[in-house]
């Protein structure tokens, strides 16, 4: 193996706590991979409990592997190496069983080139029955899979909790099967679907069992984005139905879990991390997250939550949070005027939001992160210069209780792009263009400019194109992804192959439009039309 990546691997192992060590034994040999760098991977509590999963089933053996970082893939193609574990140094095609895990449609473009590297064929429809089984699971691919579904023998449609156990069994009893045999074979089971088969019934998403565990750190290493912190996932989903958000849609139903078994998980990882990470889509929903948290600061630690919801801030819990040290805390009102938060069935209103904003400042935390989206349907300048306004009326009150602690805190205004999610209400409305984004963000920060200790911070708007595109197209984009994982920027992979992005992004679509993602189904089709018209009758648009 060449020295170089030798090195990186050697180094990545040694400042890991929690990985299991990989041994040549097994009768299924699995490589868990992620595509996107290490620390990205390693962020993701998703997959780390699918690297649980696999290594729970009785006689698997399931390693890691990521997409190269920049310096280690230059090694790789200098030498001409073949991709490996992170584990042993195995190479990727010396595995029974790939398995991605994906979680955000833009990394639909780095799967290719991990192929690639691995010295196995890019689509499903070119490999041998020498060739590892290539499978992909996670929200990605049961939200839309199919601008990445021709790269996939299989694709798990739903939670690996009940998936990867059955999976498993099945494959250890199959493995001397002919390759298509085995595949058919695997269509029948619920929750599997075959990119290759004609497309029948939609797939339905299956869910863990109601008692599943839940899901915390496997592993722990300094090179991730929260790596002070032992994670643990408190509930999944969200009760809210926010419009826009496919976590109170596609991972239905809401799940919590028992305050005395997060208790005991916490407990334990306090003996390698002070800071608790509460990981949900609704955290602060979580029916017992004052309790729980007032366990974590009981027993030395600190929590942290993402993102708390303004409708269920209590003294109790902003005073545990500011006890145990936190400086920043963020609130999510999305729609920066009543009309938009009515629009997205947010249910705030702005005295709601300026209340919890001082209540936060009052209780010493000085430093705020408002989330909004901009280029939401019907959205006009006026709900703009409402947002604007909110903002100030927050600074206002932060000012005034930062007197009372003398010292200022910074708010920081985050401002994200309308994506429309398939499995959404929204998922018919169009994205708002390009050009039309660009003048609002401009008109944002000429407005926000002159307000003191206030920052605006805006997402990538390129990418955000691109990640809608991605959301809502079909099989007609393969050859996009397969151009843009070469290193083409998008206007020119577009261009060579005949896609018009502006159209497929920003298109309204009717509501018997054919939909790609009709292939897998977790929401009713019906319930999500109502709440899509209900959503343009609060802007006065009739569907």
């Amino acid at each position: 193996m060449n020295w170089q990546i030798e090195q990186i691997l050697r180094r990545r192992r040694a400042a890991e706590t929690g990985a299991i060590p990989a041994c040549r034994g097994g009768a299924l040999s699995v490589c868990l991979i992620y595509p996107n760098r290490y620390e990205t991977a390693m962020s993701s509590l998703g997959f780390q409990t699918v690297y649980r999963l696999f290594n729970d089933q009785p006689d698997v053996v399931c390693e890691r592997s990521f997409l190269p970082d920049r310096e280690e893939l230059e090694a790789y193609r200098k030498s001409g190496e073949t991709l490996v574990s992170l584990e042993s140094g195995r190479s990727l095609n010396d595995f029974d069983l790939l398995a991605f895990s994906i979680s955000f449609e833009p990394d639909f473009i780095n799967i290719p080139v991990i192929l690639q590297l691995g010295r196995v064929p890019v689509c499903a429809a070119d490999r041998q029955s020498s060739d590892p089984l290539v499978l992909a699971g996670g929200a990605a691919c049961f939200i839309n899979p199919e601008p990445a579904a021709l790269f996939f023998d299989l694709l798990a449609i739903g939670e690996g909790e009940t998936l990867v156990p059955q999976l498993c069994s099945f494959l250890k009893e199959q493995l001397g099967s002919c390759r298509d045999e085995l595949l058919q074979k695997v269509a029948q089971l619920p929750g599997w679907y075959l990119p290759s088969l004609p497309h029948r019934q939609p797939i339905s998403r299956v869910c863990a069992l109601a008692d599943a565990p839940p899901s915390c750190s496997q592993v722990l290493t300094e090179e991730t984005e929260f790596s002070t912190m032992f994670l643990v996932e408190v509930s999944r989903g969200c009760p809210r139905g926010c419009r826009f958000c496919a976590a109170g849609f596609v991972w239905q139903p809401f799940r919590q879990q028992p305050l005395a078994v997060l208790e005991g998980i916490c407990k334990a990882g306090l003996n390698h991390r002070r800071t608790i990470g509460l990981v949900g889509a609704a955290v602060s929903d979580y029916r017992h997250i004052e309790e729980l948290c007032r366990f974590i600061v009981e027993q030395g630690g600190s929590p942290s939550l993402s993102s708390l919801r303004v409708d269920r801030l209590t003294p109790g819990l902003l005073e545990l949070l500011a006890t145990a040290g936190h400086k920043t805390v963020s609130l999510a009102p999305e729609g920066g005027s009543q009309r938009m938060r009515d629009m997205v069935r947010k249910n705030l209103t702005a005295a709601q939001i300026l209340s919890a904003a001082e209540a936060v400042a009052r209780a010493g935390i000085l430093n705020l992160r408002l989330y909004f989206i901009i280029g939401l349907p019907g959205e006009t300048d006026d709900d703009l210069d409402e947002l604007v306004q909110l903002v100030a009326a927050v600074r206002e009150r932060v000012v005034e209780q930062a007197r009372a602690h003398k010292r200022l805190g910074e708010i920081t205004l985050s401002v994200n792009p309308f994506i429309p999610k398939p499995g959404t209400p929204l998922q018919w409305a169009g994205m708002c263009p390009l050009p039309e984004l660009k003048r609002k963000v401009a008109l944002l920060e000429k407005r926000v400019r002159p307000l003191a200790n206030v920052r605006l911070k805006v997402e990538e708007l390129q990418g955000a194109v691109l990640q809608a595109l991605l959301s809502r197209g079909g099989r007609e984009l393969t050859p996009l992804v397969l151009e843009l994982s070469k290193g083409l920027v998008l206007r020119k992979a577009a261009k060579v192959c005949g896609v018009d992005v502006e159209r497929l992004t920003t298109m309204t679509l009717s509501l018997d439009h054919p939909l790609p993602w009709a292939v897998v189904q977790s929401v009713d089709h019906a319930d999500l039309a109502a709440e899509y018209r209900k959503a343009m009758q609060v802007i006065g648009v009739s569907v």
